[in-house]
């Protein structure tokens, strides 16, 4: 995908918050105040994890990354599950040494096989004893009509059907550990988002964007049918949109990485949100007391927002999670 794609989305971005920019450019806020605004929430809880244990997937580049270093230092048993164990390992030793904690494991996953999560998760439920956060990071943005192991589109595929089947596989790990968090990262792109339901694959007419956006949502309608489905249990859902972020995601929008690089150096770039600033709103989401009878809803910069008014449809929901059901072989 070219660059008007991601001139796109900075533009999304920009709208949404244009507001702010206004309000920050009519007041004369300084480059840098701006730059501070628009890195959005921090998380301030300092809640320690001692004596719990975090998967997080993707956990090996941008926000996961940081995400497991933050849990890490509150004392955390991090679980980094990665497709690429090499740079798995690496993050791994790096976490540690950052962290001063020793206790970070890496584990294989491939979230576009089934195989690989069902064997993920048959591993933690034999190697771990609890599991009190599950952190759904990886995805996959703006790629060729590319298949799934299984079949399916790629960005559905790996962004919503292999983590819906993770979490249902180590559900009754997460309600054995209560109170125990699920963690979803989703997107401001779901608010354009579809569930296409009759061509849930988009074999019709495949558009890397709006296959993204219809995953997107699926992470926020899973979110909301999960909270349900786990009322009663001391199981809490959690899902977020966590900025335009200066990450390795967007790729697939350019010919080769090393233009991709290049363009993450470009200066302007640099106003959009590091990895760190947009790991914030997840580290909330999985450690803030403040959220411990919540669950269900969608966060953006550490605060709760308004999703897509489609998100307030619990016929789709129930409906997507039915048909995700099927699709990964749970019923």
């Amino acid at each position: 995908m070219e660059m008007p794609q991601y001139v796109t989305t900075i533009k999304e971005f920009v709208e949404a918050h244009a507001v702010g920019l206004t309000v920050a450019f009519v007041a004369g806020t300084s480059l840098l105040a701006l730059r501070r605004w628009l890195a959005g929430g921090v998380c301030r809880s300092m809640a320690r994890l001692d004596g719990k244990t975090v998967l997080i997937t993707g956990a090996n580049t941008g926000i996961g990354k940081e995400t497991a270093l933050d849990l890490a230092r509150r004392g955390a048993r991090v679980i980094l599950a990665c497709r690429d164990l090499t740079k798995a390992h690496l993050a791994a030793d790096f976490i540690r040494q950052k962290s001063g904690n020793g206790n970070v494991v890496v584990k294989r996953l491939d979230l576009a096989s089934l195989k690989s999560v069902r064997d993920l998760a048959k591993d933690v439920h034999m190697t771990e004893e609890r599991l009190d956060i599950l952190i759904n990071n990886a995805g996959i943005m703006m790629c060729p009509k590319w298949k799934t192991e299984d079949g399916y589109e790629m960005q559905f595929g790996v962004n919503h059907l292999g983590h819906f089947l993770l979490t249902n596989l180590l559900a009754d790990l997460l309600k054995r550990s209560a109170p125990s968090r699920i963690v979803i990262v989703s997107s401001l792109a779901h608010e354009k988002g579809h569930i296409h339901f009759d061509d849930i694959n988009l074999d019709q007419d495949y558009q890397p964007d709006v296959s993204y956006r219809q995953s997107k949502l699926a992470n926020v309608l899973f979110c909301k049918e999960l909270a349900s489905r786990l009322h009663g249990t001391g199981v809490t859902t959690y899902s977020l949109h966590p900025g335009v972020v200066r990450t390795e995601l967007a790729r697939h929008m350019f010919p080769t990485m090393a233009l991709w690089k290049r363009i993450l150096a470009m200066p302007f770039l640099m106003m959009i949100k590091s990895p760190w600033e947009g790991a914030q709103t997840s580290i909330y989401c999985a450690v803030d007391e403040s959220l411990t009878n919540a669950s269900g809803l969608y966060y953006s910069d550490c605060a709760v927002k308004t999703p897509s008014p489609a998100v307030l449809d619990d016929t789709v929901a129930k409906r997507l999670w039915v048909l995700s059901a099927s699709m990964v072989g749970l019923v």
